[in-house]
């Protein structure tokens, strides 16, 4: 399964490596298409490619994160 979408990360994520946990957590590979990071906010266009299974996995953990997660496409 691969998904492409654009993420909105709050503030206090800034210092966290949120993107290199997604890989480490979860058996996922990500491709950073286009970021943008600030002192109060950042978001990335990125593609998410692994298992249905691990896809849903890392989306939940962002989403838990309090990531917002929009345009969210399945991508051949």
């Amino acid at each position: 399964m691969r998904v492409r979408a654009e993420f909105t990360f709050p503030g206090q994520l800034k210092e966290e490596p949120i993107i290199w946990q997604l890989s480490k957590q979860f058996d996922v590979v990500i491709n950073i298409v286009e970021a943008s990071f600030s002192t109060d906010t950042g978001w990335a266009i990125l593609v998410i490619e692994g298992s249905k299974e691990e896809v849903n996995k890392s989306l939940d953990y962002l989403r838990n994160k309090g990531t917002e997660i929009e345009d969210l496409k399945e991508t051949s």
